[in-house]
């Protein structure tokens, strides 16, 4: 089947998070698509209004079953039914996981540049953030072990928080990379939690390692949150899976869970999710190789038009990171002016981390039409007088 990647969709008037902000004519920041979702997902919710009556609904076994099913046919790796938990979001089972596995006061590890969210969680529930910051050498990312096992070391580090593929940076942590953090974790008896929410978004001819499959003993001290929301432009409809491969761990994490009041009345949810996994492969497929040419086509528009600018190279996740430093040693100021002035709006680098501050995230999860607009807005827009200005006095 053909889908239709390039076709406009007018969400200004939807209360659309990503849209319905004032003076907004570009927005690439919010991590969601500007894509129709594949016509299973359609039909699935058609089908779901039928009845005309929404009650409690149990979640169907369905659900569990064709993520084990896609797991194992596309990444590799079998999880038995009793390791799974539905919840209703990848960031309520995170808040869970935290209350349940950490004390008020105890360190959780993230790595930098990383998804604010994660800070924002960890700060309101009274724990710590430690920062490790990933070391940015020719151009990419790499993990400072060296730093981590010094921060993990620390008693009061209980937990370290993993995103595979990493947000914002687009990394496809490999095998011995998950398998080293793996095992500095378990010397220092913290756990794992892995945002895998991203995990099937990656460019055609990689392949994305699941945390648990790194090796024994990441299989064993670790919780893994996968979801379709990402993946196949569901946000909206918000499900999620919790896998724990070690039994004990599993009891509690279920446990807290349900004390969470997040496991379960999946009207359409869980509907959702099934029909993404079994039945939107080659929508997926599609959708990934269209999002690898938009990531070239920006690639390439920088180096050509705006050379002060540096994007990173992205092998999964639709959301490009740009580094600005030959620019601006902080993004914030030149984020707001694109704003004010051209309507483009970009996540500024400062809100993943104090070694985000000269970089901005892009979107490009869009109509190639709408990317190729917004690119000329971001070159006419650095180089107005007013943004070069702005650029000499902070400078």
């Amino acid at each position: 089947m053909i889908y239709d990647f390039d076709k406009v969709i007018d969400r200004k008037y939807t209360d659309s998070m990503k849209w319905n902000l004032k003076n907004v004519k570009a927005p690439m920041w919010v991590a969601d698509m500007d894509f129709q979702v594949a016509p299973a997902i359609q039909q699935a919710i058609s089908n779901r209004l039928y009845p005309q009556v929404y009650g409690y609904t149990l979640i169907p076994p369905a659900f569990y079953t064709s993520i084990q099913k896609w797991w194992l046919e596309r990444h590799g790796i079998q999880f038995e039914r009793e390791m799974m938990q539905y919840v209703t979001g990848v960031l309520p089972a995170l808040n869970a996981m935290i209350q349940r596995f950490t004390q008020p006061g105890d360190h959780i590890v993230i790595m930098t540049p990383g998804y604010h969210m994660f800070r924002h969680i960890i700060e309101n529930m009274g724990r710590v953030c430690i920062e490790n910051p990933l070391l940015y050498v020719n151009g990419s990312y790499i993990i400072d072990f060296n730093e981590l096992d010094h921060q993990l070391a620390d008693k009061k580090t209980s937990m370290m928080i993993v995103c595979n593929p990493h947000n914002p940076t687009g990394n496809l942590w490999d095998r011995l990379d998950l398998e080293h953090i793996g095992n500095v974790c378990q010397k220092h008896h913290v756990l794992v939690v892995s945002d895998e929410i991203h995990c099937d978004i990656v460019q055609p001819g990689y392949t994305y390692v699941p945390y648990a499959k790194a090796s024994e003993t990441c299989w064993n001290n670790s919780i893994t949150l996968v979801s379709c929301t990402k993946a196949f432009n569901v946000a909206g409809l918000s499900s999620a899976c919790v896998i724990i491969p070690n039994p004990a761990l599993c009891k509690q994490a279920k446990i807290a869970l349900e004390q969470a009041l997040i496991t379960g009345n999946g009207f359409f949810n869980a509907q959702v999710s099934i029909a993404a996994f079994e039945n939107s492969g080659d929508w997926l497929d599609a959708m990934n190789a269209y999002v690898a040419e938009n990531k070239k086509i920006v690639t390439e528009f920088i180096r050509e038009s705006i050379s002060e600018l540096r994007v990173v190279e992205s092998l999964a996740t639709y959301l490009l990171w740009i580094d600005c430093s030959q620019l601006v040693e902080n993004t914030d100021g030149l984020c707001k002016l694109l704003l004010e002035k051209d309507g483009l709006f970009l996540s500024k680098g400062s809100d993943f981390g104090k070694n985000g501050q000269a970089f901005f995230r892009m979107n490009v999860a869009l109509p190639r039409q709408q990317l190729l607009e917004n690119l000329l807005l971001l070159r006419s827009g650095l180089h107005t007088r007013t943004m070069r200005r702005y650029i000499e006095e902070y400078d």
